[in-house]
């Protein structure tokens, strides 16, 4: 049964590879990226298949996205906390995504049951809009 800390790493490595990615989570797990919802987009994926498509979508995305730097701070069987970047390019606008990434993952069963990720919201809004910060949502 996979630890906390080897089902974030394998998810990192995992990130642009669906198919073994969702093996990683449990039936019922959640992705949530809380802070997206300030800018009007979806911050929650429930389930495989919904997050099986989110995943399966990061390359239509980004180019190059792939975690790196991945530092682990808190370790526990069912729980770890981590920070890892990503360098990669916005394929609607071509601007540059340079991300630090916060992730708390909660096992269950080893699996995950939830992986919830804090990020800059600014990053986000210039890399993916192609006016930038001018046309957020108010």
């Amino acid at each position: 049964m996979k630890t906390a800390k080897e089902l974030l790493l394998g998810y990192l490595e995992h990130i642009n590879n669906p198919d073994e990615a969702i093996k990683l989570f449990a039936d019922d797990a959640m992705i949530e990226l809380p802070y997206l919802a300030s800018l009007g987009l979806n911050y929650q994926m429930k389930g495989k298949e919904v997050i099986y498509n989110f995943l399966k979508n990061l390359p239509d995305t980004f180019t190059n996205f792939k975690f790196q730097n991945i530092q682990i701070h808190i370790d526990t069987p069912d729980q770890v906390f981590g920070e890892y970047e990503v360098n990669a390019i916005v394929n609607s606008t071509s601007k540059p995504y340079h991300q630090l990434y916060m992730g708390r993952l909660v096992a269950e069963d080893g699996k995950i049951k939830l992986l919830r990720e804090a990020l800059d919201m600014i990053v986000v809004a210039r890399g993916m809009f192609p006016d930038g910060l001018p046309q957020l949502p108010l």
